[in-house]
């Protein structure tokens, strides 16, 4: 028998519109549950943000006690702060001389500034290692929550995956919000994470699978872009409501309102034709050229509504019944290409998350408002995403991105260098390291996008998100660097971003690449002869 050809998606998307009202619907619709996305990933900082408290002095305290000491701090209190130990009482006034002036004990209880955060509701004063321990948990979260979506979105479409993603942080957030202890509450912080962590990456892959060639940079930057913005809005949030359980209700429960995206969006029609569901991939493509008001040519109608098998696969398994196929992940394993691939990306990522949350937990250096700092950290990262979208397109993903990891490194190495006294210096080197990470960041997304077959996209790029979670885990310790040296942290920072831009030089150029769809189309990017359109070199 022949060989059944397979459905070339990319030109058929030409003759639909790249990004016509139809995808520009779906997009929309897409970008709302990504900014939820951006808001339950950074809300435990604020809801386990630190609180200034003080040991209990029953001696001194009014009734209700207040954090203020009025003037008895000096005596009762080491440093007329007294966090974790107070002075010996030897009487039970408040007197100077009720108070041993040098021997002092742990605090049994203590007194906050305010209620408003997870420390305080948990009394948890003197025990930082619990408070931060809610950051790991989130991240430890994504490690299971990365490869489950994978596998549901490779498995059972794009669309279940990031709609199920969507709805269940709702109920797991609106549940921690009634939580009464601390280990309840860690515990759905961790759950938190687990189902609701991927609605990004399953919302970037059904968003991009459905754009046209040249319109993949731009849409991949607009959902960074609205990443960017629902961080800056959780501080607004957390501003205005600062108590962190009527916080948290607010944040979630407009979550549950996602049901309705059963109703209003459509799979993947790549991932439909990639399991041989022709007949619904084309009801999709004939539904879009409707509502985008375009007019399909004969050859394309034909291609769409031929009952002839949509993958080369099934179409082989027909001509030949008794050859098997080797299973996708094999084929992956077995091509030296791919492999060496996957260890590139996953450093790319560990550099990347690892340089990114490191920098926003040492922006608390910056002076002035905690809320207006991060806010300023989130939306610095917006003027990088631009920049990748005028770069990517015109000088190709690596030189782009090796050079955003270069200038980073340069700019945090020099960082420790500068002069105390020239403070605003080190502030701007250390944003336009942000923004440049953040540049490398979100172009890496759509990079890894392009490396990768149809068939195993989603979760090779969640392989290498995942692998990403260990800079994201390990980055709220680099502040523990400075004990040995002060700009060891930077320095570090530094080398892994020059480091990964050395590595961009063994991975081959996509600009102007159509989505490989196979094993054997992804491996073949490496050896595609280079030209200023879209190529057709891509075979089976």
């Amino acid at each position: 028998m022949n060989k059944q050809k397979e459905i070339d998606l990319d030109p058929i998307l030409l003759e639909v519109g790249q990004f016509g009202r139809y995808q520009l619907k779906n997009y929309c619709l897409i970008l709302v549950p990504i900014m939820f996305s951006a808001i339950y990933n950074s809300q435990y900082i604020f809801a386990a943000a630190n609180v200034p408290y003080r040991c209990k002095v029953p001696e001194c305290e009014a009734d209700p006690p207040k954090f203020e000491t009025n003037g008895w701090g000096p005596w009762a209190l080491p440093d007329g702060r007294g966090r974790c130990e107070r002075f010996v009482p030897l009487g039970t006034t408040c007197a100077a001389d009720s108070f041993h002036p040098t021997d002092s004990k742990l605090c049994s209880s203590w007194v906050y500034e305010s209620h408003d955060t997870i420390v305080s509701t948990f009394d948890l004063a003197c025990e930082e290692w619990k408070r931060t321990l809610v950051g790991t948990l989130h991240s430890a979260g994504i490690f299971l929550a990365l490869p489950l979506t994978a596998y549901i979105s490779d498995n059972f479409g794009r669309r279940v995956a990031f709609i199920l993603t969507s709805i269940a942080p709702a109920a797991v957030g609106l549940g921690r919000s009634f939580s009464q202890d601390y280990v309840t509450y860690c515990v759905l912080e961790f759950l938190d994470a687990v189902v609701g962590a991927g609605v990004y990456s399953s919302g970037f892959i059904l968003a991009l699978e459905m754009m046209g060639l040249n319109k993949r940079v731009l849409g991949g930057n607009i959902i960074s872009c609205t990443f960017a913005a629902g961080q800056a809005m959780v501080a607004l949030a957390a501003w205005a409501i600062p108590e962190w359980r009527t916080l948290t209700r607010v944040l979630y429960v407009p979550s549950f309102l996602f049901v309705l995206y059963f109703f209003l969006i459509e799979e993947s029609v790549r991932w439909l034709l990639s399991k041989g569901r022709k007949k619904e991939a084309a009801d999709i493509i004939f539904k879009a050229a409707t509502v985008n008001k375009r007019k399909l040519s004969p050859e394309t109608i034909k291609i769409l509504t031929d009952d002839t098998p949509a993958t080369p696969d099934l179409a082989k398994l027909e001509a030949d019944p008794d050859k098997k196929e080797d299973s996708l992940v094999l084929q992956v394993l077995k091509s030296r290409v791919m492999v060496s691939r996957l260890f590139i990306c996953s450093f790319w990522w560990i550099t990347v998350t690892f340089i990114y949350y490191g920098l926003s937990i040492n922006s608390v250096s910056l002076a002035g408002n905690s809320y207006v700092n991060y806010i300023l950290t989130a939306l610095i990262e917006i003027p990088g995403y631009c920049i990748s979208v005028l770069t990517l397109d015109r000088f190709g993903r690596k030189s782009s991105i090796m050079t955003a990891f270069f200038i980073c490194g340069v700019s945090l190495v020099c960082l420790p260098f500068i002069p105390v006294s020239l403070s605003w210096l080190q502030t701007c080197m250390n944003l336009l390291g942000k923004l440049c990470i953040s540049m490398a960041f979100s172009s890496i997304y759509i990079y890894t996008s392009e490396l990768y077959p149809t068939t195993l996209r989603h979760s090779l790029v969640a392989v290498c998100s995942m692998a990403g979670r260990i800079g994201q885990v390990v980055a709220p310790q680099t502040p523990l660097l400075m004990a040995y040296m002060e700009s060891l942290p930077y320095l570090l920072f530094g080398i892994m971003a020059g480091g990964s831009g050395l590595l961009m030089l063994l991975t081959p150029e996509t600009l102007n690449m159509r989505l490989p769809d196979t094993v054997r189309q992804a491996e073949g990017i490496s050896t595609a002869p280079r030209t200023q359109h879209t190529t057709d070199i891509i075979v089976d």
